[in-house]
């Protein structure tokens, strides 16, 4: 029988924006909380230099997620900045600044949701004229984690992503992407399953 590649899902190390699949919350540090905070209170009050300090801050962890969720170097950047119109615009609505990560990352969501159906739908197009299938898959030549997280459904994907990586809790995530706790708890069930088999080599 052979043995089973790579190690336990609990096991590996950081790469890049790959973080340590422990389980644990990578709880953003109480003074990085406030400040955010205080940015956002601050542009809500027209501070222009406020706005760009949050987005230096905020842009790298949205434009991660937006290459996770799409797969596409050449949409996320896209989606990202449509996604920042819509945050400037709509920040002023925001009442609880604390709430500012799940409430951008929701908007990421649906930001990135559109432009999965654009992509569907030129796909599509693109088969019917051809004759052949389109939705090839992308060569990756990354990390086994990276696969493993391509591999995932795109809810479970996402949830994962803002889970391990960006250390959002269930609740938050839960409020991202409009759905029950319980269902938010059940797709990140599912992908660190799904993960942890392909990790281990045990993905049949």
């Amino acid at each position: 029988m052979a043995k089973k590649r790579g190690r336990p899902l609990n096991q590996l190390a950081v790469c890049g924006d790959y973080p340590c699949m422990t389980g644990r919350k990578n709880a953003t540090p109480p003074a990085a909380q406030l400040y955010d905070e205080w940015l956002v209170v601050m542009v809500q009050s027209g501070d222009r230099a406020a706005a760009n300090q949050l987005a230096r801050r905020w842009h790298p962890r949205l434009a991660r997620t937006a290459l996770r969720l799409l797969g596409d170097a050449e949409a996320a950047p896209a989606a990202v900045q449509e996604c920042w119109i819509a945050i400037l615009r709509g920040i002023g609505g925001l009442r609880d600044p604390s709430r500012f990560a799940p409430w951008a990352f929701g908007i990421l969501r649906r930001r990135c949701a559109d432009h999965i159906r654009s992509a569907q739908r030129a796909r599509a197009h693109v088969g019917e004229l051809t004759g052949e299938p389109s939705d090839q898959a992308p060569a990756d030549d990354a990390v086994a984690i990276r696969h493993a997280f391509a591999a995932l459904p795109t809810d479970q994907r996402f949830a994962a992503q803002l889970f391990f990586v960006e250390g959002l809790t269930l609740a938050e995530i839960a409020q991202v992407q409009g759905i029950p706790l319980g269902t938010a708890k059940t797709r990140l069930f599912h992908a660190r399953r799904k993960l942890k088999a392909a990790l281990s080599g045990d993905d049949t």
